[in-house]
């Protein structure tokens, strides 16, 4: 994938994830699906970790693994800085985990 490519792509993901609601999560898989690419979860991953990058926020903390997990809690400035924009937004967290994640889920549409 060239470098346009991968901007185009990036700039889809962030247009997904900043419709994800306040209070609600989806899973980077989820997303991939959705813009057209099932096989590239990690590459959303890779897109997020440059978000802080991007002119418009990103409410990357949103987006966690298919488990729930807070995987990408180590790519923003603290390490309970995902976590407690999380919680911020009514999400509890417990084990780095999203509690009652199926319940808090947003499925792309």
């Amino acid at each position: 994938m060239n470098k346009n490519n991968n901007k185009d792509f990036f700039e889809k993901v962030y247009q997904l994830v900043r419709k994800i609601p306040p209070g609600r999560v989806t899973s980077y898989g989820a997303i991939a699906k959705k813009i057209g690419s099932p096989q590239s979860a990690r590459m959303v991953g890779w897109a997020l970790n440059a978000s802080h990058k991007s002119e418009k926020f990103v409410p990357a903390h949103r987006v966690v693994n298919r488990n729930g997990m807070l995987t990408g809690k180590h790519h923003f400035p603290g390490i309970k800085t995902m976590e407690e924009l999380l919680l911020s937004e009514n999400i509890k967290i417990e084990n780095n985990k999203v509690v009652d994640f199926e319940k808090h889920f947003w499925k792309p549409v």
